[in-house]
């Protein structure tokens, strides 16, 4: 990576966790240990790839919810017997198109 370029990892969230992420009262997103999380967290040598920001949408319109959120880390762990990945989020860095929580 070159220059100011960004390494960035694009996600959708239903909207009460989004809710809870933008309020600060969630520092964890967990997904499912599959191939399809797995090729975006490790390169084909099996090392963690490190992003700079994790950017989560709520809803796939050009008018929803956005928000930047700095990457800490990522690791597996075991939940309810499932083998999941728990990524660490950092502060909230900016937050678009959102009118606060859902009533």
């Amino acid at each position: 990576m070159s220059g100011n370029s960004k390494r960035v990892l694009s996600m959708t969230l239903h909207r009460k966790w989004f809710d809870a992420i933008a309020k600060g009262k969630k520092k964890k997103e967990y997904r499912d240990s599959k191939d399809y999380w797995l090729k975006r967290f490790f390169d084909p040598e099996g090392r963690l790839i490190k992003y700079d920001e994790v950017h989560f949408k709520n809803g796939y319109s050009p008018e929803a919810p956005f928000m930047r959120v700095e990457w800490l880390g990522m690791k597996k762990i075991t939940v309810e017997g499932s083998e999941v990945c728990a990524i660490q989020l950092g502060n909230v860095l900016e937050i678009l198109n959102w009118k606060g929580p859902a009533a």
